[in-house]
């Protein structure tokens, strides 16, 4: 693929998933302007090849969309439900660029540059069915404390959505905003609750699931100590 096309489907796929230059630059861990210079300069003239898989995986696409060369297809190499490894029994599991709100925030960019976190293969097999659908974003706010503060990373398996919602914790995004709060199915065929483990914070019942859009089910957090 030239390298013209490959910037041509990036920009298209930011604008699609509703990201922007700097939020995908910092993704993969560059200055904010990267991406924008890539796509309208041309500089670099290729992206680098662990730019591009990390891109193609966040992206949901085909490498070669990206500009990998035919036979080289990232996306070929998660047939059977594999994920890139990083070396050894490691696989790579990226690092957003955003944040979930547990509070009143709003869908907002990460102030920190995103990358990848490394996580042995056969625990990760034990969270998810498919460790290439899981992704990692940061709690904002305090209306999941104690279960989750306010700057945890959590895990959430993409692949574990609407199609399988069950009583759990789930990010979803409601009005453009993007949250992290406790699901319970309801008793009326359907509907579902949401809800906060902070008493403080106000809960939803019997919520139209024609209203919120379950982007996946939260697996595991990390936090800092100390």
């Amino acid at each position: 693929m030239e390298p013209a096309d490959a910037r041509t489907n990036l920009d298209r796929l930011i604008r699609e998933h509703g990201e922007t230059y700097g939020s995908v630059s910092r993704l993969i861990g560059r200055n904010p302007a990267y991406i924008q210079q890539f796509v309208k300069r041309g500089s670099p003239r290729r992206l680098d090849e662990g730019d591009r898989k990390l891109l193609a995986r966040f992206f949901g696409v085909d490498e070669r969309l990206l500009g990998a060369p035919e036979g080289a297809s990232w996306q070929q190499a998660l047939a059977g439900g594999r994920a890139p490894r990083l070396g050894g029994d490691l696989v790579g599991v990226p690092r957003l660029a955003l944040g979930a709100s547990a509070g009143p925030g709003s869908l907002q960019e990460d102030e920190v540059a995103a990358g990848v976190l490394a996580f042995d293969a056969r625990w990760l097999r034990t969270l998810a069915g498919r460790p290439d659908m899981l992704s990692i974003i940061r709690v904002d706010g305090e209306s999941m404390a104690p279960t989750l503060n306010d700057g945890d990373d959590i895990m959430v398996d993409r692949g574990d959505g609407a199609e399988r919602l069950r009583d759990g914790i789930y990010v979803l995004r409601l009005d453009d905003v993007l949250m992290v709060k406790r699901v319970a199915l309801a008793p009326r065929r359907g509907r579902f609750s949401v809800r906060s483990d902070n008493p403080l914070y106000p809960a939803w019942e019997d919520v139209d699931p024609d209203l919120v859009a379950i982007v996946g089910r939260v697996v595991w957090t990390g936090r800092r100590v100390g």
